[in-house]
């Protein structure tokens, strides 16, 4: 860079594309480029502190602002001196929240168009979507830049993206600022925090075997970097002067990277690339919309109290299994845009660019202290939930036990003699049955399974003798009077276990079991707040005592 230092802006600058979009601005050299983003540092992930973003900081080429678009004199500051500003700063799509949507994506964009004019801030190119000309109910195909606003959305972040790329595109030429609006379809790369890694989630949890919709419905995709390169287009564009200048601008352009595909091929191949098997099961969208109303409906109930954003949502149900494609001849004979990165290289890049989450890579985490307590084995699966499947096996097991044999007031021997009696009746069954029936094959259970091993049998002879003679131990220092701990210990617990022979086994069940599988989850998710909360009781008791043991003292002394 030559001469004068000029700046740009980029808003929502540690967003997914807008980090590539920053890192190509750096490259190119054009420009010195401020971040402005909502965090009030920046931090560098391991990748980027000793690449190009980490090195521009260090030398002064790059820096960040923090800045809320929604407070206008955070966003005079950030475009003070700027020669260009790329406002690609959104909230999260996948949340319909239509005042968190309107706040960012039409005040938010307002107040940039303001600071573009009142700072003379030359060209403004505004990131927008392809979701600002669709309703939800009609496919696109090939659609072009004349199709309509809908009089409806589909959600509320697409409303108010439209709201804000029709302000945009009237502030053209306000006090000699030139603006566009690009609108990347579905994007994708390395970086991208949203689809691979749900994606991943789902087929972890066996639930990516689905489509929904006839699963025919095309789709353009467009690699990150292609979309940081149109915007580099779109600047330039506007900065031709002339009557390239003259055009290209007040204009909004598709962008994607012009290979449609169907929609679900497209996630297949994301997901076979990373080991896991492709989705094959066919449901109607008709068959979900009344299940995403209903999940929708419990996550505006419970998302003050902490619930995720559900995946499983009306709007998102239409993005799935409509088609939408979309033309670029637009951008290309306008901005001189062309994608530079194929389909199956984007594809390839992105699928290596998660080798983490590939499905023979187990993930690592240390135990947490619910899962030391419980021993960290099967008990521990089952009750924290770390396997679904085996998990509600087990409650359905036990709601059968509770039915047929709890419930009915059976004795404990009755119970016992009831259950053996079905479990046998289960496996003559079981072992009277062909190897295969209709096609499916009978896993029969080996003979092995019901052998104990001498080494298992020493093992466990040995841990009832070590249990004995601990007792006994422990009963000859009661006897000597000498432990009163211990004497302690044991007259609790025989104590305690004589509170439990007054629970009966049906209350004891109905109350206990569900306990156990609400209970540990429970505190496993919400350990730090839970500990929290006992040391400020307990510190709040002590202190109690404290100050009792005090005005008992003073009212010793006034005596």
């Amino acid at each position: 860079m030559g001469g004068e230092e000029r700046w740009c802006v980029v808003t929502g600058g540690r967003g997914f594309a807008a980090r590539h979009l920053v890192v190509m601005l750096i490259k190119y050299g054009m420009y010195s480029v401020r971040i402005a983003d909502l965090g009030s540092t920046i931090k560098l992930e391991a990748g980027e502190e000793n690449g190009v973003l980490g090195e521009a900081l260090i030398s002064g080429r790059a820096e960040y602002v923090s800045t809320d678009l929604r407070d206008k004199s955070q966003v005079l500051k950030a475009c003070q001196g700027a020669e260009v500003v790329f406002h690609m700063a959104a909230p999260d799509s996948s949340i319909n929240n239509y005042h968190l949507h309107h706040s960012v994506n039409v005040q938010g964009t307002q107040n940039i168009i303001d600071a573009c004019t009142e700072l003379k801030v030359k060209r403004l190119v505004y990131t927008s979507s392809p979701s600002v000309v669709f309703d939800g109910v009609h496919e696109i195909l090939n659609g072009n830049e004349s199709l309509p606003y809908p009089a409806k959305h589909n959600d509320s972040y697409s409303a108010t993206k439209a709201k804000g790329e029709a302000l945009v595109m009237q502030s053209n030429g306000a006090n000699g600022l030139l603006t566009c609006c690009i609108r990347p379809s579905s994007i994708f790369g390395p970086g991208d925090k949203l689809l691979v890694p749900s994606l991943v989630d789902a087929a972890r949890a066996g639930k990516s075997k689905f489509i929904i919709g006839k699963g025919n419905n095309m789709y353009d995709f467009t690699y990150v970097e292609n979309v940081a390169h149109a915007h580099v287009c779109a600047e330039r564009a506007l900065a031709s002067g002339g009557k390239v200048s003259e055009k290209a601008s007040g204009q909004a352009y598709f962008i994607t990277n012009m290979e449609p595909i169907k929609f679900w091929e497209f996630m297949s191949l994301i997901l076979e690339g990373l080991g896991y098997e492709r989705p094959k099961i066919k449901i109607p969208a008709i068959v979900m919309m009344p299940i995403a109303h209903i999940v929708e409906f419990i996550y505006k109930l419970l998302a003050p109290y902490g619930m995720k954003v559900p995946q499983l949502t009306p709007s998102r149900i239409r993005l799935l299994s409509r088609s939408r494609t979309f033309d670029c001849s637009k951008a290309n004979d306008l901005i001189g845009y062309t994608p530079i990165v194929p389909l199956q290289e984007g594809l390839r890049r992105t699928i290596e660019s998660y080798p983490h989450l590939r499905s023979d890579v187990k993930i690592k985490r240390d135990p947490s202290k619910t899962e030391i307590l419980l021993g960290g084995g099967r008990v521990a699966e089952t009750l924290l939930w770390r396997d679904k499947k085996h998990t509600l096996t087990v409650m359905l097991v036990l709601a059968t036990i509770y039915f047929s044999f709890i419930a009915t007031g059976c004795t404990i021997i009755t119970a016992i003699s009831k259950l053996l009696l079905a479990s046998v009746i289960f496996l003559f069954i079981h072992g009277r049955l062909p190897q295969k029936i209709l096609g499916f094959k009978i896993q029969k259970i080996p003979e092995s399974k019901f052998h104990i091993s001498e080494a298992t049998s020493r093992q466990a002879a040995l841990a009832v003798a070590s249990t004995w003679n601990t007792a006994a131990r422990n009963l000859k220092s009661i006897c000597r009077g000498n432990d009163s701990i211990l004497f302690l210990k044991v007259a609790l617990s025989l104590l305690f276990l004589s509170l439990l022979g007054l629970v009966s086994l049906n209350n004891a069940f109905v109350i206990g079991v569900p306990f156990a599988f609400v209970s540990f989850v429970v505190y496993d998710k919400k350990e730090k707040e839970i500990d929290n909360l006992v040391r400020k009781v307990i510190t709040a008791c002590c202190k109690l005592k404290s100050d009792a043991a005090k005005k008992v003292s003073n009212s010793k002394k006034l005596q």
